[in-house]
Parts: structure tokens; C-alpha cells; sequence
């Protein structure tokens, strides 16, 4: 008698969901694919599609079927999180660009044109959109998401269905890591943070020497040119930037894999 369904039992659907579970936590957690610009039918058709494809070759298994409902929904939790914990690192990463992108803007006057983002859903400045595409450019340019496949695939081996566990090391390495946030931030907006200080320096000596130009209406146009300038001429730099840090992400991703083996 050939099965209606490719499961051979109701336990194979329980352990075929949470593996469900924990993929879409990880694909939710990348910026790429978890923003509002990705509809939901899309994300849900990519997250089957891999586990359809990652499911067979896995050797899960469950100790223990659960037997009621706050069980099973307990189960799916924690294996959301491992996902979610996965790929927190890379989120880190596009929440500089945004925060650089942030500090650009502000500096060239287009706090006042702030739009809404349709990946966030919130206001959001105009220059962190560009960057923010800039980043999301180069993440697929280098394959990151090809290692976020293959950490699916690890993350079974190393943290067993209903394994996760957070412990105080993987706490302090999550705070740690978003305290880098400001760091890469800044480093990716230096450039343009001290042009158009220089800007601003020279502006002032000329408003002192030359008391009857107006500096307001010269300032304006003037930081926007040096900004896009200086933008475009240390663009390599941004990028250089990015990539080393998106090369950093298996490391950290290694270790994280260290920190649940040691706190399961």
C-alpha cells in the first residue's frame, strides 16, 4: 500500500515541523529574507523548500514525542531560537550599515527626508536604504547565505532537536557582539564623518572672516556634494570594510555552535 504522505509515521511530521521551525528562524533572522520586502508567501515557499531538500539528509532524531499541545509548541519555540540565535550575527552587521547610514545622512541634512522603509517598516534615513542595498549586494555577491544552507545542516549535528539552551556565556556573547554595532558603524561612516567636519571647520573660519555670506544656504549643497564625493571615493573602503566582517561570520557562527554543545 503506498502512503498518502511522504511521512511514515505522525512522529516524522512532528520531527519534519520542528526542523520547519528551526530553518525559518534562521532565514527570518537574515536581513536578506527576513524584511517586509520579501512577502510572506515567498518566505514560507523558500523555508519548505530547503527543509524539503535539507530534511532527508539529516540524521534527527526526537527521545522523547510530545504528548500535548504546550509540549509541542515549547519544542517549536526552541527551535525557532536556535535559528533566530544563528543568525543574529548577521543582523548585527546590517544594523551598523543602517546606524553608519544614519550618521551619514544626518551630517549631509537629509534628516528631514526621512521615508519609510519598506523592509522595516519604519522611517528610516535615505542613506541607510542605499548602503543597506549596498550591503545586501555584496551578502549574496559572497555567498553568506550559501553558509547559512550548510549551518542548517550543521546545526543538527551539533545542537540536538530540543537542545538549545541559553546560557550566560551565550549571553555575553550576544552582548558583546551588538556592542560592535556602534563600532562597525562608525568605521563604515568615518570617511564622510570627518570630510564634512572639515567642512564644517572651514565653514566656520569663512563664516568669521566674511561676515555677510550666508553660510546656511552655501553649507547645504556644499556638504551634500563633498558627501557623495567622499562617498564615491571611498567605496572600496566600504566595501573592504563589509567584507572582512561578513568573512567573520562563520567564526562566529563556529563558536556559537561551541557555546550551545558546552550549554546543552
Amino acid at each position: 500500500m503506498i502512503p498518502l504522505l511522504p511521512f511514515p509515521s505522525p512522529r516524522e511530521v512532528i520531527i519534519f515541523a520542528l526542523v520547519l521551525s528551526r530553518v525559518a528562524g534562521i532565514f527570518s533572522a537574515i536581513p536578506v529574507f527576513g524584511g517586509k520586502t520579501v512577502s510572506m508567501q515567498i518566505k514560507m515557499i523558500i523555508v519548505t523548500m530547503i527543509t524539503l531538500v535539507c530534511f532527508p539528509t539529516l540524521s534527527v532524531t526526537l527521545s522523547q514525542v510530545p504528548t500535548d499541545v504546550f509540549t509541542l509548541a515549547l519544542l517549536l519555540m526552541r527551535e525557532v531560537m536556535v535559528g533566530v540565535t544563528l543568525g543574529f550575527v548577521t543582523r548585527i552587521i546590517f544594523s551598523a550599515v543602517e546606524f553608519s547610514g544614519q550618521i551619514i545622512g544626518m551630517q549631509m541634512g537629509f534628516t528631514m527626508s526621512s521615508i519609510i522603509d519598506p523592509s522595516q517598516g519604519n522611517q528610516i534615513q535615505i542613506m541607510s536604504v542605499m548602503q543597506t542595498l549596498l550591503a545586501t549586494l555584496l551578502f549574496l555577491s559572497m555567498n553568506i547565505h550559501h553558509l547559512f544552507i550548510r549551518t542548517i545542516v550543521d546545526s543538527f549535528r551539533i545542537v540536538p532537536l530540543g537542545g538549545w539552551h541559553l546560557n550566560g556565556e551565550i549571553i555575553s556573547f550576544l552582548i558583546k557582539s551588538t556592542a560592535d554595532i556602534m563600532i562597525l558603524g562608525i568605521r563604515l561612516a568615518a570617511p564622510v564623518m570627518v570630510a564634512l567636519l572639515l567642512t564644517s571647520i572651514t565653514l566656520g573660519i569663512m563664516a568669521r572672516a566674511f561676515p555677510q555670506m550666508n553660510v546656511f544656504m552655501v553649507s547645504m549643497p556644499l556638504n551634500i556634494g563633498i558627501g557623495f564625493i567622499v562617498l564615491g571615493m571611498t567605496l572600496t573602503i566600504f566595501f573592504h570594510v563589509l567584507e572582512v566582517s561578513f568573512g567573520s561570520i562563520k567564526g562566529q557562527i563556529e563558536t556559537l555552535f561551541r557555546l550551545m554543545a558546552k550549554g546543552g
